[in-house]
């Protein structure tokens, strides 16, 4: 297989994969389309616009149409998970980057379509998209880091082939970085496998932060597979976790 193009963003490590190997054009194309996300979006950037919107420099109603798609999209989303996802911090800031790195996965992806590649996987600090079939023609294997050993997987999922993505949210790396919505914090870690990267990501989230009642309504309410794991070591599988 050939090397990745791999670089960091966001705060993480971005690894592409594309059959054949990916082009110096093509690569600066997707990290362009992580750039330009996260130098709107990012807290950490004074100059940003969402860091001038946290200071209350700057109206959301002034904000750049960008920005209030990607804020009307995050609160579409807080009301179909009935607030278990949010795009707000405690204390009122807008904060998005519950869903921007998401989006960032997926305009990578809209990029390599875009330039006629069928097989080709990206994986985003846990959040991974994948397309076709490995260049080899197997599957695409995702997998599941053990939250409590970081060193070993605890599960993994394989690709039926075609559009599938896969985000992981918990603690054990970055700590408490989500807000807790449930009665109790049963979760630790919530992988959840979607068609849509965005839907994955903010599903995974939603339920990491809502508990078994966010489980539920996910499951009743999109066509995912999860699997969520509790800190007294409890599992909650979905068949494509148990094979």
């Amino acid at each position: 297989m050939a090397a990745p193009l791999v670089f960091e963003a966001m705060g993480t490590v971005v690894s592409v994969r594309v059959a054949g190997g990916v082009p110096d054009a093509l690569g600066r194309e997707v990290v362009a389309a992580f750039a330009g996300l996260e130098g709107r979006f990012s807290l950490y950037r004074p100059e940003s616009e969402a860091a001038a919107v946290a200071r209350r420099e700057a109206l959301v109603r002034h904000a750049s149409p960008e920005f209030r798609r990607v804020y009307d999209l995050a609160l579409d989303w807080r009301a179909a998970t009935d607030g278990a996802f949010t795009p707000h911090r405690p204390d009122g800031v807008i904060d998005l980057s519950g869903i921007v790195k998401a989006l960032a996965v997926a305009a990578a992806g809209a990029v390599l379509d875009a330039a006629g590649a069928t097989s080709w996987s990206v994986n985003a600090g846990g959040d991974v998209l994948v397309s076709g079939d490995r260049p080899d023609g197997r599957p695409w294997v995702v997998g599941v880091v053990d939250p409590d050993d970081r060193t070993a997987l605890l599960s993994q999922y394989t690709s039926p082939g075609g559009r599938r993505a896969v985000a992981t949210s918990g603690t054990a790396e970055r700590g408490e970085h989500v807000w807790r919505t449930g009665a109790d914090a049963t979760f630790h870690q919530v992988t959840v496998v979607a068609d849509d990267i965005v839907a994955a990501d903010v599903l995974a989230t939603a339920i990491l932060a809502g508990g078994p009642d966010a489980l539920a309504r996910a499951q009743r309410a999109q066509a995912i597979e999860v699997l969520a794991c509790a800190a007294d070591g409890r599992f909650w599988a979905s068949p494509a976790f148990r094979a």
